[in-house]
């Protein structure tokens, strides 16, 4: 074996140190390049396929009603993460990952209607959202237009968590939201029933409702999974105003599917439209 002197032996370690830094970078580029287009193409990022691991599950919505309820509560994180997490966690729950791998507490942002805003019922926002991640839009919507219609003609609360209460214990007053409007729903409530929008009640309906919107939201999903989902529920008034603002009429102003009357009609606090209309 050949003698090397020390100037010998530290210039081939620094060689083999440089030369790995050099395939380390080369390593970290390839793999960066491996993940986005081509350099002349516009910069994103190729789409990932959807795992195939993302099918839906039939759930017992017996079972997850509660959950639903007692998510309402959780850190005070809400209506939206309440129903969100009862569909998926309880997914997690029986059938492990991908399902259960999802950051759940994202779900807090559609609480109040999304940041208080009193958008849409973040219960509504939180199932919708379940749906989203096995279904595309074009088999989504009618799931969601038949559970949201469902939300506007129903008496709210209908479940009871009997001694489970965390809010107010014993039945609520019922009211007939018309709307699947946060602001809406809960005023609404709140001018028939007399209680307050900052009474615990107020909280208790919402927590109920939670659990009400989650049983009917895997109802729909389990017959969209047995192929026997027929959506029915239709709005008449959503009919009689696109026959005039529907795309391609007179006044092509309409977009959305809510039933336009609590908005467009009552009084005049409310921009009536249904009567001297021309």
């Amino acid at each position: 074996m050949t003698n090397m002197s020390r100037r010998d032996v530290l210039g081939w370690l620094g060689g083999a140190a440089l030369g790995g830094v050099l395939a380390g970078v080369g390593g970290v580029v390839a793999t960066a390049g491996d993940g986005l287009a081509a350099k002349n193409d516009k910069p994103k990022l190729k789409e990932t396929p959807k795992p195939a691991a993302w099918v839906p599950h039939k759930l017992n919505a017996v079972e997850c009603a509660p959950v639903a309820y007692a998510g309402y509560w959780d850190d005070g994180l809400g209506c939206c993460y309440g129903s969100f997490h009862a569909i998926i966690g309880a997914m997690g729950e029986k059938f492990g990952a991908p399902y259960n791998q999802f950051p759940f507490r994202m779900m807090e942002v559609g609480k109040s209607g999304i940041s208080e805003w009193g958008t849409i019922c973040g219960a509504l926002l939180g199932a919708a959202s379940a749906y989203a991640l096995f279904w595309g839009r074009k088999e989504r919507d009618p799931m969601v237009t038949e559970l949201f219609r469902w939300y506007e003609r129903t008496a709210f609360p209908i479940y009871d968590p009997g001694a489970g209460a965390q809010g107010a214990a014993g039945p609520l007053p019922t009211h007939v939201p018309g709307s699947v409007l946060c602001h809406i729903s809960v005023s609404s409530w709140c001018q028939a029933t007399g209680i307050d929008a900052g009474n615990v009640k107020r909280s208790e309906r919402c927590a109920r409702v939670t659990a009400d919107v989650t049983s009917k939201a895997i109802e729909i999903m389990n017959a969209k999974i047995d192929g026997t989902f027929a959506p029915a529920l239709k709005s008449q008034a959503e009919a009689a105003c696109g026959a005039c603002h529907g795309k391609g009429k007179v006044s092509p102003m309409l977009k959305g599917r809510m039933d336009c009357t609590p908005c467009h009609g009552g009084s005049a606090h409310v921009q009536d439209k249904f009567h001297n209309h021309p």
